[in-house]
């Protein structure tokens, strides 16, 4: 496996690391008292292509493999989580579009994302979390279109977007045979934004509901066949889940540094805690199963760009272990950090609350451990 990255590739991970450094980590902690975004901090994001990380060139994207947007945002985590989902959710919401969508679907959705639009992916509902063929938004078949009536619920970018990713059922009795994907956008009659969310973490990125009542939208809305939709959302999580890996994976980093870093300034009895044994332990695990967990999210996005049939299995194990590993060094890190760690004016204290949602979004842990079984026996 070669991890190699070209010139223009790493160029632009050398970028998300600059933006991380100097615009996204001076900003992250009063963001996440707020639980506002910064405008200003979006903007630089959009302009510097970091909300676009899953355009194709042919559609005046950048073109970048797997890998390279895996590494960028590992990178824009150690800034920041929230920040750095907030541009994993438009490739996310990109993927259906991407995999299934014709070319006038593909250039309509990413001319927005290129001008600055911002998209998130509708599928998770009140009753329909990890089995998704509960969904139960309906889309019911009109002249020359669907409307659409039901509630999603925690949706990345929701509050912010422009576009809409739906996956909805064109089956009265629902199931996963009539899941399917439309493409909506945010100022459609009969779409609103309910309930945002107070979350625990990632508070720079925005979660909410989204409710739609009515809303018709046009045959040419649909991306692929009615029924597909399952089908298109397994290979779009599939795509996804090492990304949430990467981010996990610069959540721990992010906070191995800094325990490291006070590791080296905090004294006790005499000498600074990195001389103690149990101190340095606790380091030696923090690094061990961090660059772990970077080995295998990489090994994942390497996977999935040859077509590998083991894909779907490493995809699972790279989002499952490297949320793991970041849920552990974080609370490690503060561990080490004593009462400091545990401080709201200590970064550490926020990554160890960023870190709980990466075991449970974009498929719990628990499930991916049923995926990672069913493919090692079957």
């Amino acid at each position: 496996m070669d991890f190699t990255l070209d010139a223009k590739q790493q160029e632009l991970v050398n970028l998300a690391k600059e933006i991380a450094q100097k615009e996204i980590a001076p900003r992250a902690l009063d963001i996440d008292k707020s639980g506002v975004m910064d405008p200003e901090l979006l903007k630089i994001l959009k302009q510097s292509g970091m909300t676009q990380l899953a355009v194709p060139k042919e559609y005046g994207g950048a073109g970048l493999d797997l890998l390279t947007g895996a590494m960028i945002s590992e990178e824009l985590a150690k800034g920041c989580a929230g920040t750095a989902t907030v541009c994993a959710a438009n490739s996310l919401a990109s993927f259906p579009i991407l995999f299934a969508g014709s070319d006038e679907q593909k250039k309509e959705y990413f001319d927005c994302l290129n001008n600055g639009g911002i998209a998130c992916f509708a599928l998770t509902e009140p009753g329909a979390g990890s089995d998704a063929g509960a969904v139960s938004c309906k889309a019911k078949k009109v002249d020359g279109g669907y409307v659409l009536n039901g509630t999603k619920c925690f949706i990345t970018n929701a509050p912010i977007c422009d576009k809409i990713t739906l996956f909805a059922n064109t089956r009265e009795s629902g199931g996963i045979r009539g899941l399917t994907v439309f493409t909506v956008d945010r100022n459609t009659p009969g779409v609103s934004i309910g309930k945002e969310e107070d979350k625990m973490g990632i508070r720079a990125s925005a979660t909410s509901e989204i409710i739609f009542d009515d809303c018709f939208v046009p045959t040419s809305a649909r991306i692929g066949r009615e029924g597909m939709g399952f089908r298109i959302a397994m290979q779009t999580l599939e795509t996804s889940r090492p990304v949430v890996g990467a981010i996990s994976v610069g959540i721990a980093q992010a906070a191995l540094e800094n325990a490291i870093h006070y590791a080296h300034q905090r004294k006790q009895f005499g000498q600074k805690i990195a001389s103690f044994e149990m101190v340095q332990e606790m380091i030696a695990n923090m690094v061990t199963k961090t660059e772990a967990a970077r080995a295998l999210v990489y090994k994942a996005c390497w996977l999935k760009m040859q077509g590998d049939k083991r894909a779907s299995m490493f995809s699972a194990m790279s989002k499952c272990f490297a949320s793991d590993t970041a849920m552990e060094v974080t609370t490690t890190a503060v561990q080490v950090m004593g009462g400091n760690g545990y401080s709201r004016e200590n970064p550490n204290e926020k990554y160890m609350r960023d870190a709980k949602i990466m075991q449970i979004y974009e498929g719990t842990n628990q499930v991916q451990r049923l995926v990672i079984a069913n493919e090692a026996l079957y």
